[in-house]
């Protein structure tokens, strides 16, 4: 029998593991296709699986129940999410992988326990737009061809200015533990900045006072908030680092991307979703 795996969480948050050495079903429950969620017992850390065919396919539906059923053991424990569409093709698999990681999933567990992520997303008016399209190279030959590429290599490099100085002033605001900023542009014109920062759970409520104070001061930008998650950044990060000279922690994966092919579960897709 295949396992869907969605997270690995603390043993001793989860009682009913307390006198059980078989998996055990989470009360209420289900999760992709609708399948009953267990907790799997593996020495001091608890797997969250369900009963999966290999055969059946994956939908957007099944991302949003396999990002669902995390969210719901994180009220519980700390947690180390799955790669959406992991699948052990059996026990001994599951096992296995457990097993022969379990130092590093212990020590992960350790460093993120009692903390959480936040999400800003930050729309900031791109005032390079109109230059960069004024000055498209593929309008221009010789001496204003050149003049046009430094150009809009200026441009370019003061729309990273200006989204580093916005990436500090929130460092600055929010002081997180530890942060994930990336930048991209809109066809209306903006830049957004998604930053993921990491906070101590017991913080949420100042952090989102925080925000509401520092979105009405920053009237030339619009502020999102969201959260908290469990710290999908962070956990592809630790991955990362610890893998650092072996192969590489598998890439984040959105659950809103294309749906991967099914893959036999390893500690490398242990990630973060974007």
């Amino acid at each position: 029998m295949a396992w869907y795996a969605y997270c690995i969480g603390e043993k001793q948050a989860f009682p009913e593991l307390a006198r059980h050495r078989k998996p055990v079903p989470m009360e209420s429950v289900h999760g992709v296709s609708g399948n009953q969620v267990f907790l799997y017992p593996a020495s001091d850390l608890a797997i969250i699986v369900s009963e999966h065919n290999p055969s059946e396919a994956l939908s957007q539906k099944s991302g949003v129940d396999h990002a669902r059923v995390i969210a719901d053991c994180f009220q519980h424990s700390t947690v180390l999410p799955f790669r959406f569409g992991t699948v052990f093709n059996d026990d001994e698999s599951l096992r296995r992988s457990i097993r022969s990681n379990q130092r590093q999933f212990v020590s992960n567990i350790d460093k993120l326990r009692g903390k959480t992520e936040m999400h800003l997303k930050i729309f900031v008016d791109d005032c390079c737009a109109k230059e960069i399209a004024r000055v498209a190279p593929t309008e221009t030959v010789g001496r204003e061809y050149l003049s046009n590429l430094r150009e809009t290599a200026s441009r370019q490099r003061e729309r990273q200015t200006r989204a580093r100085a916005v990436s500090f002033q929130m460092h600055k605001l929010f002081l997180p533990l530890d942060e994930e900023v990336s930048c991209r542009l809109t066809e209306s014109g903006k830049m957004v900045l998604d930053i993921a920062h990491l906070i101590e759970r017991k913080y949420v409520e100042r952090y989102q006072n925080k925000f509401a104070t520092t979105s009405a001061m920053m009237r030339d930008c619009h502020l999102q908030v969201s959260g908290p998650w469990p710290p999908y950044h962070f956990v592809h990060r630790l991955t990362r680092s610890t893998h650092a000279q072996q192969p590489a922690a598998a890439a984040p994966v959105s659950v809103s991307a294309a749906v991967p092919a099914i893959t036999v579960g390893s500690p490398d897709q242990l990630v973060a979703m974007a």
